[in-house]
């Protein structure tokens, strides 16, 4: 999802979360032939095939600087440094300031297979400028200068002079306005006692974008951002079947109730662990909240008649490493003093915290809450070049399959 920050007035905090699934399979750039696109595109296409992520702040590295948390110094886990979303052509600055394209971005499984993160924190199926000035992206062919054009766009200017063969999507988190339930359900949690709880589970501000009618629209627009897709490719010379669009659902960032790690009662779910949900509150977000969007996704998929569509499904990929989750811990916690450390991975979260006050100096940002952290992204990237399956683009559920590191890379499988 994205960066859209929100004032808690009632605690005289802001916090800022990103969000959003997708994830769909499309057959091997490698595999494209002379007859698939048109002769004048092919001509200049190159033999190395692509993986696009278009999307949201999952699809985008939101949160990939960061390779577990410490309430101590944020070095232990600063993986990326300062210029984790550099993205320019010279890594010195953002081209989209505010997507957050970090190098950890699950684009890039190598071997021979190149990437491109077009993603952007904080997108929603269409393109908007928030309050702020900040301009998002949407998955249309929004045309505003130079690096302010829709991802559909964007996509197939790209897809025109290289070759493509599968396309990531994560999309519908934002139009959800998941980052204002987030924020509420903290908010909720920090103003109000363990005797007396108020849940944002039953606010009416929450219970609206879950509502029947709401839900419809979402997956409308969902199924229409993923057609501007198809769109995008058709225009870029592309046929149907020379590629692979595959559509990511959302895993879950924090445990149920019993799976934290942290007592309910008092401030320390939230001033220690950064997860401050009622128990009550994060049983409804995995139960109800986090299914609804991912069901939206899947049945947005349908609506869209796109053929051969590739579904990589997320939602428990996390599992074991979720923030606050029993298992894992702060570094302090865990005692590690860095991610190189070779337990890191396995002791420390792969979600970062939901950050308030730490978040008003630096380094650390408001929009990197909640979010896949550096061992997350990575985690997906594993369960994309799973996906790829060597050019033949396959669906699957991804978890994790062990402990340590394949390649740099936390170990998963699809099944």
């Amino acid at each position: 999802m994205g960066g859209v920050a929100e004032t808690m007035a009632a605690v005289g905090l802001s916090v800022a979360l990103s969000i959003g699934p997708g994830a769909v399979g499309v057959t091997s750039a490698a595999h494209l032939s002379q007859s698939s696109v048109q002769p004048s595109i092919a001509a200049r296409l190159g033999r190395v095939p692509y993986i696009v992520t278009l999307g949201d702040s999952y699809s985008s590295g939101e949160g990939g600087r960061w390779a577990g948390s410490s309430n101590v110094t944020s070095s232990y886990g600063d993986a990326l440094g300062r210029t984790a979303y550099f993205d320019n052509a010279s890594h010195t600055a953002e081209r989209v300031p505010g997507c957050h394209r970090s190098r950890s971005d699950e684009a890039y499984i190598g071997h021979g297979v190149g990437g491109l993160d077009l993603a952007c924190s904080g997108a929603t199926a269409a393109t908007y400028t928030t309050d702020g000035g900040d301009f998002k992206p949407g998955l249309d062919f929004f045309r505003g200068g130079a690096h302010r054009v829709g991802q559909a766009l964007s996509l197939q200017r790209f897809a025109r002079k290289h070759r493509v063969g599968m396309v990531v999507v994560s999309i519908g988190g934002n139009d959800f306005g998941f980052a204002s339930v987030v924020e509420q359900c903290v908010t909720d949690f920090l103003t109000s006692p363990s005797w007396s709880k108020d849940l944002c589970s039953d606010d009416a501000s929450v219970v609206h974008h879950f509502a029947h009618k709401h839900v419809a629209t979402v997956r409308t627009r969902i199924s229409h951002a993923l057609t501007r897709v198809r769109r995008a490719m058709r225009r870029a010379g592309y046929a149907d079947a020379s590629w692979t669009l595959v559509v990511q659902t959302y895993p879950s960032p924090i445990p149920n109730g019993r799976g934290f790690r942290y007592s309910q009662a008092g401030f320390t779910r939230q001033s220690v662990g950064g997860c401050g949900f009622w128990n009550a509150d994060a049983r409804w977000a995995n139960r109800s909240a986090l299914p609804t969007i991912n069901r939206t996704i899947e049945a947005a998929v349908a609506r869209s008649g796109i053929a051969r569509v590739r579904v990589l499904d997320l939602a428990s990929a996390f599992r074991g490493r979720r923030l606050c989750e029993s298992g894992v811990g702060l570094y302090e916690e865990v005692r590690l003093r860095s991610w190189r450390q070779h337990r890191a991975v396995n002791k420390t979260e792969w979600v970062n915290q939901i950050r308030t006050l730490s978040a008003v100096f630096g380094p650390y940002q408001v929009q990197e809450s909640l979010h896949p952290n550096y061992w997350g992204q990575l985690a997906m990237r594993r369960c994309v070049r799973r996906v790829y399956h060597h050019g033949a683009p396959r669906s699957g559920t991804c978890v994790i399959a062990g402990k340590g590191l394949r390649h740099g890379e936390p170990r998963m499988r699809l099944r």
